[in-house]
C-alpha cells in the first residue's frame, strides 16, 4: 500500500514521529503537502474530503481510511511496518508510551508559547522565561527519568522487547531537546545512559541514516515544536535533583 502523508510544509513537528516510522520501515509513502503545497489538506481539515475528518496534521491517507492525530496513526501504522510486536499488551504498551511522548511533545512547545499559539513569541517572552524555567527544572527531567527507567526495565536498549516505533519517537525527543535546550540537556545527559544511547543507535539505523542525510529531513527552526531560544536555556539541575512540587501540576 502507498500511504498518502499529510503535515504542513516548512518545519518537522508531529509529522516528523510518522515520518521517522515510515522512513525506518522503508514504506512506500507520498509527503502530500511537501509536493501539492498546504493547500492539498484543506478539502479533509473542512470536512470535504470523505472519510473521517481531522481537527489538524498529521493524518494519513491509508487506502480509503483517514487517521489523524500522531499516536492513533502510529497505533495503526506499527503491526503493518513491523514496528511493535503483534500481541495486543504490547501494542497498548506502545500506545500509552507514545500518548506520553505527546504529552511531553505539548510541554515543550507550551515553552515559547505559554499564552496563546496565536501569538507571536516575542508577544509572550516574560511568560515563556517563566515556563521554560519550570520545563527546564521539573518536567524535562520527570518525563526523561521515566522513559530512562522504561529503557532499564526493558533491556535496556529499547523500550518494548525489540526496535518499535516508540525507539524512533524517543530519537526524535533526545534529538528535539537536544537542540532546544542544550544546556539544560548537558547537565541531564549523563544520568539517562539508555537514552542517550538509544538516540545514537537510531540514528545510525542504515534507513534512519540515509534519511537523516537526505534533504527529506528538515533542520529544526524557530517556526517549529522544539525552538532554540538561547533565553529560555539554562544550565541543568542533576536529573535526580527532586524540586519542589515535584508532583504538583501534572498536565494530562
Amino acid at each position: 500500500m502507498r500511504y498518502e502523508l499529510y503535515y504542513w510544509t516548512g518545519i518537522q513537528g508531529r509529522g516528523e514521529f510518522v515520518r521517522l516510522a515510515l522512513e525506518d520501515a522503508g514504506a512506500d509513502y507520498i509527503d502530500v503537502a511537501r509536493e501539492q503545497g498546504d493547500a492539498a489538506m484543506m478539502p479533509f481539515l473542512r470536512g470535504n474530503h470523505p472519510g473521517a475528518r481531522p481537527f489538524a496534521p498529521p493524518f494519513l491517507k491509508a487506502g480509503r481510511t483517514v487517521i489523524a492525530q500522531t499516536a492513533a496513526i502510529l497505533f495503526y501504522l506499527g503491526p503493518r511496518l513491523g514496528l511493535v510486536p503483534q500481541s495486543e499488551t504490547a501494542r497498548l504498551y506502545a500506545h500509552q508510551l507514545l500518548l506520553t511522548i505527546s504529552d511531553l511533545v505539548v510541554e515543550a512547545h507550551d515553552t515559547h508559547h505559554p499564552i496563546a499559539g496565536s501569538l507571536y513569541y516575542e508577544d509572550q517572552r516574560a511568560a515563556a522565561k517563566k515556563r521554560a524555567e519550570d520545563f527546564r527544572q521539573r518536567r524535562i527531567p520527570k518525563f526523561l527519568n521515566y522513559f530512562e527507567s522504561i529503557l532499564e526495565r526493558s533491556n535496556g536498549k529499547h523500550a518494548l522487547a525489540l526496535h518499535s516505533y516508540v525507539d524512533l519517537s524517543l530519537f526524535q525527543i533526545m534529538t528535539g531537546l537536544n537542540y532546544a535546550f542544550p544546556r539544560a540537556m548537558n547537565g541531564l545527559r549523563p544520568k539517562l545512559p539508555h537514552l542517550c544511547a538509544l538516540a545514537e543507535r537510531v540514528a545510525t539505523r542504515p534507513r534512519i541514516a540515509a534519511y537523516l542525510a537526505s534533504p527529506r529531513r528538515l533542520d529544526f527552526n524557530e517556526s517549529d515544536i522544539f525552538r532554540h531560544y538561547p533565553e529560555l536555556d539554562a544550565k541543568q539541575l542533576s536529573a535526580q535533583t527532586r524540586q519542589p512540587g515535584d508532583n504538583a501540576g501534572v498536565t494530562k
